[in-house]
């Protein structure tokens, strides 16, 4: 799907980031003790760095490894700003699990969650191969569809059934993991909070001042309201509140790290969203990198006042 390459911080010592794995069961969310970890170089998968075994909570010690210099992703200098590192998890009766991609920042933790299959008590799972869990370019360093404009405030008569009176944080959402009319790609049934942790992780870097994480976390939760409030997909006869794609919602991506301030921000603003005077729908709140992508009126990641200059 996507050329890897070995970039310099996989090669030297520029700068370090921390990753922390947790390994649990897929049916049962059950930790696994004992469960064999690989680390290697995204760009050279059998160079083996580092090795280690989870202990009684699923959980690895927290593991330094090299990442490109911090200034890399505090401006837009073109240069990969993370490492990218391979991931094998391996346990007796459980099928093992590879995650290509995982994306460490310098001074930052990588939180990495991989739920193995047991073998021996999911017939159904045994009889299938698990696949790699590959994650993609961060949107900031790549170029992905851009998002297809839509009015911030949506015309109730527009939405099909309102079921929602107020405004509520559920517990869960199903994101589709493609467009809106691809039929084939596969519904997720995911946490909120790990939703927005998963989004934030792919749209912003870690590395960014609190402020300006905050402000983008506090967009991302008030687009996905909306997407709850107004039952915009489900009112157009979907089966899902929200897409993976970049042209429609957020770019969400199965199995990717997130990071734990990222997660401790999300925590402190989950109940939180922005809205206009006199208006109980959430905004859609939209937004663009604007380096590859211009979207005038729109909040901008790598404008200076969301950077704290």
């Amino acid at each position: 799907m996507f050329n890897k390459m070995i970039y310099p911080a996989q090669m030297g010592t520029q700068s370090k980031g921390s990753l922390k794995i947790n390994i649990n069961t897929r049916m049962k969310n059950k930790p696994i003790e004992n469960a064999k970890i690989t680390i290697s170089p995204t760009g050279d998968p059998d160079n083996i760095i580092e090795e280690t075994i989870t202990n009684i909570s699923g959980q690895t010690s927290i593991i330094e490894l090299d990442t490109p210099p911090i200034d890399y992703s505090l401006e837009p200098t073109g240069e990969q700003p993370y490492s990218e590192y391979t991931i094998k998890a391996t346990s007796p009766d459980f099928e093992s699990v590879t995650v290509s991609g995982c994306q460490i920042l310098p001074d930052e933790t990588a939180i990495q969650d991989i739920e193995l299959t047991s073998i021996e008590s999911d017939v159904v799972a045994s009889q299938q191969i698990t696949q790699p869990v590959v994650i993609p370019p961060h949107t900031l360093f790549f170029n992905y569809p851009p998002k297809i404009p839509e009015l911030e405030i949506k015309p109730l008569f527009e939405t099909g059934e309102i079921v929602l009176d107020e405004v509520v944080i559920p517990e869960f959402i199903i994101v589709h993991d493609g467009p809106p009319d691809d039929n084939v790609a596969e519904n997720y049934f995911i946490p909120f909070k790990d939703y927005i942790k998963n989004v934030a992780s792919s749209e912003i870097y870690a590395t960014w001042p609190e402020s300006t994480i905050q402000a983008n976390v506090l967009a991302i939760l008030s687009f996905t309201l909306n997407r709850v409030y107004t039952e915009w997909y489900r009112g157009k006869g979907k089966n899902f509140t929200i897409t993976s794609s970049t042209a429609y919602d957020h770019f969400w991506v199965y199995g990717r790290n997130i990071y734990s301030n990222i997660s401790q921000i999300v925590d402190s603003l989950f109940v939180n969203y922005l809205s206009r005077p006199g208006v109980e729908q959430p905004i859609l709140t939209q937004y663009c990198d604007g380096i590859q992508v211009q979207c005038p009126n729109w909040m901008t990641q790598w404008g200076s006042k969301y950077l704290g200059d």
